[in-house]
């Protein structure tokens, strides 16, 4: 292909029509001692997107699979795209359905018969919910337990690694979102109105100024949900540990809650000016 663009380029005024298709649609990309098919630019200041040969396909969709947390088809397809031309979405399917992390991840009985009304939001950090998932029989060093922190409006999460889940050491760790980020009028947790009191009690002997109610999800049904955010959670967590070849979860977390964060927030919640350069969140993965 790059020596039949040669010769087109090379052809001048005598080009023939395959010719001028070729020019108008690829170009060649000089990258040290290596030439590169790349898509035609209208701009030389444009970021090159590359036409990848077939022994390199599988490093490339590889690396997109990994840099999604083991995303799916469409995830996926969204990464490569910034980079490569002719990544086929057949291609990932067939990547995703033979990986065997993917395989591992456990299959989650799905809720049925219920509705479950969501409890509507309308200003950011107004309300919040900060769950635990149990870690135990994968301690890492003293840390045992996740700390899930979940803004209701945007679905941004912050995970911390715990040592406990006493009420004393959740509310520490919520005292530093809480000043950086700004403290939610309602807390909630499925792990109980009384848990949360407590949490609640003790950032008040800190923050006695704190202005702040415990509140519990609408419907009790809606814990199902919860449990399942919580194993997706989970899932991306062992198959980050496999692809780093490590245990240490503890590390972990931020990647995953970096590739938690990274997915489109819906726009019809950007209503203002100040939550949407708060929320400034469209991060390139950019972790190969």
């Amino acid at each position: 292909m790059i020596e039949n663009i040669k010769a087109a380029a090379g052809a001048g005024g005598t080009k023939n029509r395959h010719g001028y298709y070729l020019l108008s649609k690829f170009e060649i990309l000089q990258c040290g001692d290596v030439e590169k098919l790349i898509k035609k630019r209208a701009t030389q200041d444009e970021e090159p997107v590359y036409y990848v040969c077939i022994e390199d396909t599988y490093d490339v969709v590889k690396r997109a699979h990994t840099a999604t947390g083991h995303g799916g088809r469409d995830r996926m397809a969204k990464e490569v795209n910034k980079k490569y031309a002719n990544i086929t979405r057949e291609a990932l399917e067939i990547f995703k359905s033979y990986c065997q992390e993917c395989q591992k991840k456990r299959k989650r009985p799905k809720t049925k018969g219920v509705v479950v009304r969501p409890i509507l939001t309308k200003e950011f950090a107004s309300r919040a919910q900060v769950d635990l998932i149990d870690m135990q029989s994968m301690a890492q060093n003293s840390f045992k337990w996740i700390m899930v922190y979940q803004d209701h409006l945007t679905k941004f999460v912050i995970l911390r690694a715990l040592t406990s889940k006493r009420a004393a050491e959740v509310a520490h760790n919520l005292l530093d979102i809480f000043l950086l980020v700004g403290a939610p009028s309602i807390l909630q947790s499925d792990n109980g109105s009384e848990f949360t009191a407590e949490v609640i009690s003790e950032l008040k002997l800190v923050w006695p100024r704190l202005v702040m109610v415990h509140g519990k999800p609408r419907h009790p049904q809606s814990q199902g949900s919860v449990e399942r955010a919580n194993g997706d959670i989970k899932d991306m967590l062992v198959a980050w540990m496999g692809d780093n070849n490590t245990n240490d979860w503890s590390v972990g977390i931020k990647f995953v809650q970096f590739q938690k964060n990274s997915r489109k927030i819906p726009v019809c919640i950007l209503e203002s000016n100040e939550l949407h350069m708060l929320l400034c969140l469209d991060v390139k993965l950019k972790l190969d």
